[in-house]
């Protein structure tokens, strides 16, 4: 009988990390083995995921989650669902554990990116960081890349509730990436623009495509992918209802992950 994967959750206490730990305990080959936040401590983490009491309390020691949880038989996994100004730290702890770190909080630049990937190609330790783990936006992402072959105008406008940190979210700027490297400029503009309010036309990312942050109460997670041609307009759009729409990607990275040696961003490369 194969035994349950171990899973430890940092940011257990969040809205997400809540999410996760009620999907990772209720998933067959999956273990809770620890909780990790630095609020709620010593409360249980199912009861705080409203599932009842697992006897998983929340700790806010993550060295010595990470260095239990390194001494089990089974290979452990990382989920983290922190804050941009920790989790590059969690990361490289986790890897120094020998643990594969599975990351979805965004916020890392792209040199924070490129020195994990090279920290975990020199331990052989599979990474997946992932904007965004629900399956429909990967889909997208996927589509708009490929459509991106065929228009020479594409905004990017996402939504989001009012207490991520970030902006523009990390699913924008890779759907941004997605679609650039083709070897043109995109909204080349026909007359000299002037904006009124500084960043009115939003900011813009690689090969001059632009990307438009709302930030409103009442949202979770929205992306719409605009294109624009003579005559006509294309708009891929992505409705997050339910933090229930990650748990598929989630789940699906923490069981690949222990299958790579090195690190992955976009959980398209895992599909």
């Amino acid at each position: 009988m194969v035994k349950p994967i171990p899973v430890v959750v940092v940011g257990a206490a969040g809205k997400m990390g809540r999410t996760v730990v009620k999907g990772v305990h209720e998933a067959p080959d999956m273990t809770l083995f620890g909780a990790v936040d630095h609020t709620h401590i010593d409360e249980d983490a199912g009861e705080l995921a409203g599932m009842g009491n697992i006897d998983v309390p929340i700790t806010a020691d993550l060295k010595t989650t990470l260095m239990m949880c390194s001494q089990e038989r089974e290979l452990g996994v990382v989920v983290d669902f922190t804050h941009p100004s920790t989790v590059y730290d969690n990361i490289r702890e986790s890897i120094a554990f020998g643990l594969r770190p599975v990351v979805g909080t965004t916020g890392l630049t792209l040199e924070q990116i490129e020195a994990l990937s090279i920290f975990a190609d020199k331990a052989s330790t599979g990474c997946i960081i992932a904007p965004n783990f629900a399956l429909g936006m990967v889909l997208l992402q996927q589509a708009a890349a490929r459509i991106a072959q065929y228009f020479e105008h594409v905004e990017i406008l996402e939504l989001h509730h009012n207490e991520k940190a970030d902006a523009p979210s990390g699913t924008a700027l890779k759907t941004a990436q997605m679609m650039a490297g083709l070897g043109k400029t995109f909204n080349i503009p026909l007359v000299a623009e002037k904006e009124l309010l500084p960043a009115a036309r939003g900011s813009e990312a690689e090969d001059g495509i632009r990307i438009h942050s709302i930030r409103l109460p009442g949202l979770i997670a929205h992306q719409e992918v605009i294109f624009g041609g003579p005559g006509q307009t294309l708009t891929l759009r992505h409705d997050t209802s339910h933090r229930d729409a990650y748990l598929p990607g989630i789940l699906l990275a923490i069981r690949k992950v222990r299958l790579l040696k090195n690190l992955v961003y976009g959980l398209e490369k895992v599909l």
